[in-house]
């Protein structure tokens, strides 16, 4: 077990969303930050319904268990704020915090707290509010015979807040932001949460709110968790060409890199002056060598052991397969129709030989207009079972 090889991983996620492209504090974008792993405090939460105030994870170990520990990691946020006339903007600053923890046998309550304060330096001053909360941890063997142990965290605000009508700008300030989790074990094997095998699948039901366990590390090893606000596959990897954190793992960073550069001098400045994380990002695109840009412009992981012949499924239209959850693509709607019978309508190759079945959802009331129009869904053949 080795948290700080998850790490850059763990980064990312606490990264994703916190200021984007331009980088400035008067983008639009900019103006409604923390859409991520956001814990209100818990008054608050009950009352507004807008943000929850607690998050759960719950995963499986195999074999002979030992020490398990955890990390909790999240923002407390510092409200910068600005005398009127001043060249620096109000701006959320995230400040990392984080819990490490020791998983026992049964239940056991491990509270957290960071202080608050308050500073000015010239014109601007800063604000934090002291965070509380709770990590709740259970430990429980939930089959002898296949050595299986059921861990559950969950993760709870009690930050005081009396202001019930407060809006949610107001009350980021007493949240937890980004938050996510790292488990690991010396012995035992943690299972996918994804993708269990057989045998382990109906042993024991995990629920998982608001935080999404997925094995991290080497392929195949399964010592090390992280559960983030978002939906991963396995053993996801930050891109070897990548020059650094965009914030925005979702966009290219080629393309990002690109707009970055060409940036005016004036808006180069404002998202300077906006945060030092968002400096770092436009100091490192003006600084980035032609041959950091040249690696960024394409690469291809689709291969398999080689092989670059597409093979024909053993299905043809009209066939019955039922769906399973895919473990190498990441759309939450999949995850509604894993388990569900379909039926083949099409068969389509992408760009890279790769043959996809086009389905349409037997229990869907509206299969039959679907396939009239050609609306399919589309997996690979590996992610169905022939019936």
């Amino acid at each position: 077990m080795n948290f700080e090889t998850a790490r850059v991983l763990a980064d990312a996620v606490l990264m994703e969303g916190y200021a984007l492209y331009p980088y400035r504090a008067s983008s639009l974008k900019n103006r409604f930050r923390w859409t991520f792993g956001v814990l209100a405090p818990r008054a608050w939460a009950k009352s507004s319904a807008n943000e929850p105030w607690w998050l759960q994870v719950q995963v499986l170990v195999a074999g002979p268990v030992e020490r398990i520990a955890g990390r909790l990691r999240f923002f407390q946020i510092e409200r910068r704020h600005a005398d009127e006339g001043s060249t620096i903007t109000h701006w959320d600053e995230g400040v990392l915090r984080e819990v490490d923890f020791v998983i026992e046998d049964g239940r056991t309550c491990v509270p957290f707290a960071f202080d608050g304060g308050w500073s000015r330096t010239g014109t601007e001053a800063r604000e934090r509010r002291a965070i509380v909360g709770d990590i709740v941890l259970e430990r429980e063997r939930v089959s002898a015979e296949d050595l299986l142990t059921k861990l559950s965290i969950r993760v709870e605000n009690h930050t005081p807040w009396s202001d019930q009508d407060a809006p949610r700008d107001r009350v980021m300030i007493a949240a937890l932001a980004s938050t996510h989790l790292l488990l690991g074990v010396d012995s035992g094997h943690l299972l996918s949460a994804l993708d269990p095998p057989a045998w382990a699948r109906n042993a024991a039901i995990c629920t998982n709110v608001r935080a999404y366990p997925i094995l991290v590390g080497p392929e195949g090893s399964g010592d090390v968790v992280l559960a983030g606000p978002f939906i991963m596959q396995d053993y996801p990897q930050i891109a070897p060409e990548s020059a650094g954190d965009l914030c925005d793992a979702t966009e290219i960073d080629e393309l990002l890199m690109l707009r970055t550069r060409t940036m005016t001098d004036a808006e180069k400045r404002e998202a300077r002056a906006t945060d030092a994380r968002a400096a770092a990002i436009i100091d490192r695109a003006d600084g980035l060598p032609a041959e950091w840009l040249a690696r960024m412009h394409g690469a291809a992981r689709s291969l398999s052991q080689g092989e670059m012949i597409p093979k024909l499924p053993p299905l043809a239209v009209g066939s019955k397969v039922r769906l399973r959850a895919p473990t190498t693509r990441t759309d939450a709607q999949d995850l509604l129709y894993a388990g569900q019978v379909a039926t083949v309508v099409e068969l389509r190759e992408d760009v890279d030989g790769t043959t996809f079945l086009g389905v349409t959802v037997d229990a869907d009331p509206a299969a039959e207009l679907h396939r009239w129009y050609g609306r399919c869904h589309y997996y690979r053949v590996d992610e169905v079972e022939p019936l």
